[in-house]
């Protein structure tokens, strides 16, 4: 069986960044205005469609195997790399195809997607915000517990619907949660995504987030299914209130040192808020919620004894007052 690798596996060969596209520059009918983002594998641009609409337009471009330089369209990728560079490509490609055509408020809109300068472009309806990885860093893990409810309330509709369509995240983490203006989630990057049917355990070469990931993701013990996105949103949850990520899994599988929620801020948040998180982040899949509509109602379904303590400030649910 091949490695699995991590989002931060593969070594960087190049010690600068690649180069954006240069404003103005035209493909497919879309016109670049500027770089908005830039991460290990890609570039993300403001840009217009021909009718003046701005859109969100995803370059793949991983810094780690190529490199474009100033005044370069088409990346520069040593034959060494050129495996590494095709099999990110294909999860690019994929992503784009089991997005489109899907249509829910809390899920990236693909709009379109093409294959130009020798790689790949996702066009994504904008949407004004930031990550939910941004968030908790500037509120330093101290979330308030209605905003966590219904930020993630969110998220699980929209995890609901990508599950119904026979499909898995797999990378579900706060860096790929944006959260709109108003507080409410959209799911991104779903570049790891497969379909659910029969899908056994991980692929080879499968990525995935340490800290995030569930067990079975490291190997062939468990299977996927729904319940491997459920550990990831319940590790996202944890990480909001700890403002950092969970011990991963693997170490967990070897000595699990993670302080249960309900422990660590049992006279903080609501036992019915904690223990939801616990929920998610069983190491047996089949201990877990099976799939994210029953998690969403797990989330939601208070006894009188389930209401969040502290301040009236805390219940108007105000990031950053608990």
């Amino acid at each position: 069986m091949g490695k699995y690798i991590t989002r931060s596996d593969i070594p960087s060969v190049f010690a600068q960044n690649n180069q954006p596209l240069p404003a103005g520059y035209e493909l497919e009918g879309y016109r670049f205005e500027r770089q908005l983002s830039v991460g290990g594998f890609s570039i993300v641009y403001l840009a217009h469609d021909a009718a003046g609409t701005p859109v969100a337009i995803k370059e793949y471009m991983p810094n780690a195997v190529v490199l474009r330089g100033e005044g370069q369209i088409t990346p520069v990728i040593p034959p060494e790399f050129q495996a590494d560079f095709n099999h990110g490509l294909k999860l690019f490609f994929e992503e784009g195809r089991a997005l489109t055509g899907l249509d829910h408020p809390n899920v990236v809109r693909v709009l379109n997607f093409f294959r130009a300068n020798e790689t790949v472009y996702l066009v994504m309806r904008f949407e004004t915000g930031q990550t939910l990885r941004d968030h908790i860093r500037g509120h330093r893990g101290r979330l308030a517990e209605p905003f966590m409810r219904k930020m993630f309330t969110g998220a699980l509709d929209g995890l609901g619907e990508v599950h119904g369509r026979g499909l898995l995240h797999l990378d579900i983490k706060p860096a790929n949660i944006w959260l709109r203006t108003d507080g409410s989630p959209v799911l991104l990057d779903f570049g790891a995504a497969r379909y659910a049917v029969d899908i056994g355990p991980p692929e080879p070469r499968a990525m995935y987030t340490p800290g995030y990931a569930a067990p079975e993701q490291y190997h062939g013990r468990f299977t996927l299914g729904p319940w491997t996105d459920i550990y990831a949103v319940g590790a996202c949850m944890y990480a909001a209130l700890a403002g950092s990520a969970p011990q991963a899994a693997d170490e967990r599988m070897a000595d699990d040192q993670l302080l249960p929620a309900r422990q660590r801020w049992g006279s903080q948040y609501s036992p019915r808020l904690l223990a939801t998180i616990d929920e998610c982040l069983r190491i047996e899949p089949t201990r877990r919620p099976q799939h994210a509509r029953a998690l969403q109602a797990s989330l939601n379904t208070d006894t009188p004894g389930d209401q969040p303590p502290g301040s009236w400030l805390s219940r108007l649910g105000l990031p950053g007052f608990k």
